[in-house]
Formats: C-alpha cells, structure tokens, sequence
C-alpha cells in the first residue's frame, strides 16, 4: 500500500496518488494555491513518535528545567507501559511493593519493606524493544499474504489504542494545551520548552492538563479511498468522502474488513457521484 506526504505541511495521504484538495497550509502553500507537494512517505509520518521524558521514580520530585537535557527521553506509549510495570533494563524503574505514608499535602515516605523478602532477580530479559532492520524488512509476495498482514496489523492496532486507554484510566497522563508535548506522570514536568504561539509571555512553561488517547497516540486522519483501483479523488466531490486514521485506512486498502466503529467516519453509506453533474442534482 502506497502512502504519500506532502512536502510543505504534514499532511499524509494512503493511495497511489496525492488527493487533489487544496488544503496544505506549509510555507510554500501561497504560491502553490493550496495544492500539496506529494513524495513517499515514511513509518514516521504514519505512526508520529511521542515521546516523553522517562521516570525513575513517578512519584519523586517533577523534572527541572535543569535537567531536561540530563532526563532520557522514549517513547511516551513505552513510558506509559514501563510505569504499569513492564520490565525493559536499560531504563530501570523505582518499584513500591507497600502503600506509600503521606505526610502532608505533597509529602510522603516509603512504607517500610525490610521485612518483605529480596525478589529474585531475572536471569534473562526478553527483548522488547528490539526493532526489525529497514533491509531485513520484505513486502507480502501475494494477495492471501497482503491480507493477512492487513488484517494481523489492524488487529494489533486496536489492542494497542484499547490497552493505552485502559492504561491511561490507571496511570495518569498529562498533554500540554499549547503545544503536543506529553509527559507519564501525576504532575507535569518543569521543563520549560514549549514553543506554541506566545509562548514567551509563560517563559516557556508548558500548560498541563489531562491528556485524552489521541494525545497519546494520534491518529492521522486521512481521506478514505472508496476504490483503489478506481478514478482517483475528485476535487469538487470532496463532501462525499470520509476519513479513517491512516493505518486503519492502510489496512483496509490492503484487505481487511471495517471496523465497525470507524464506518461511520469513513462514511461508507454515503453514495458517491459518479460526476461533477450527478453531484449537482444531488438535493
């Protein structure tokens, strides 16, 4: 399946061909009349990477503006699994075995654990994070295969959006009203380096507030394709069309069936006008 993004904005679209609508607002956009600049596009602008400042400990003091250099940064769905306990050695985590003791209104002490008995430690750690190299990666050599990949890719899709938003229920996560920055935690960090529109009157300080799953993981709407092998989008048929994230709509360009609760924005019982005239009669 062929994805296209445009040059000038980071608009993303899933076809052989770039849509035809003049909806670019890159820097290029004027000179352009709001028409794209279509090139290949990549896994990156498909699934965008979110990170978020990883948590020694998620209930210890919030991130300095001083140490947001010093913070490793991973991706935000990594932190979000890491705090809910998922093991990964290179970013060690504080684990609490007993209730915390509050003290006051924003301080606390461990519970003592010296009587608990000493966790034995894992001799071996399955390699989660382990990545599959560009040239090792091979397309499906049929259609049975592009369809199963379609489907096995959709799939996992859905698990990941309904295990990050039950996850999100448990573990509190925080976006900024200003800019996309996201950080895993009950507080916000301290980092000042948001750069959304003036920005300078709040000296770079970030306006936190609880972030909803497209925070997390943004969808990328894109335009739904009815027919791939068909006429290409028309420009002036454009209210006719719906939209689905983008890899939802890749997988149901490569086979899989629609899910249900994305059929209605891609308007799937909308009829389309064969032309520019039939549109017009249309009451």
């Amino acid at each position: 399946m062929l994805a296209n993004s445009c040059r000038n904005c980071n608009e993303i679209h899933v076809g052989p061909i770039g849509h035809p609508f003049k909806s670019c607002k890159g820097p290029r956009a004027p000179s352009h009349r709001g028409l794209h600049e279509w090139s290949k596009a990549t896994i990156e602008d498909i699934l965008l990477p979110i990170e978020a400042y990883h948590l020694h400990d998620r209930l210890g003091k919030r991130i300095r503006h001083e140490q947001r250099f010093s913070v490793p940064r991973i991706p935000a769905l990594v932190e979000l699994c890491i705090q809910a306990g998922v093991e990964i050695p290179q970013y060690p985590v504080k684990r609490r075995r007993k209730p915390i003791i509050w003290i006051g209104k924003s301080e606390f002490i461990d519970a003592d654990e010296s009587e608990l008995p000493d966790l034995e430690p894992e001799t071996t750690h399955r390699p989660i994070l382990t990545e599959i190299p560009d040239w090792e990666i091979e397309p499906p050599s049929s259609g049975e295969e592009t369809v199963s990949l379609a489907e096995e890719t959709l799939l996992a899709w859905e698990t990941m959006i309904e295990g990050a938003t039950k996850l999100m229920k448990k573990y509190p996560v925080r976006v900024c009203g200003y800019c996309p920055e996201i950080h895993i935690g009950p507080s916000g960090h301290k980092a000042q380096n948001c750069g959304a529109y003036k920005h300078q009157q709040r000296n770079g300080q970030h306006g936190w507030q609880t972030a909803v799953i497209d925070d997390l993981i943004p969808p990328r709407y894109v335009w739904h394709v009815p027919d791939v092998n068909g006429p290409p989008l028309q420009r002036e048929l454009r209210s006719f069309y719906g939209q689905a994230p983008a890899v939802v709509e890749m997988c149901v360009q490569g086979g899989a069936s629609v899910p249900e609760n994305y059929k209605p924005t891609m308007r799937l019982d909308v009829g389309i006008p064969l032309s520019v005239r039939e549109a017009e009669m249309v009451v």
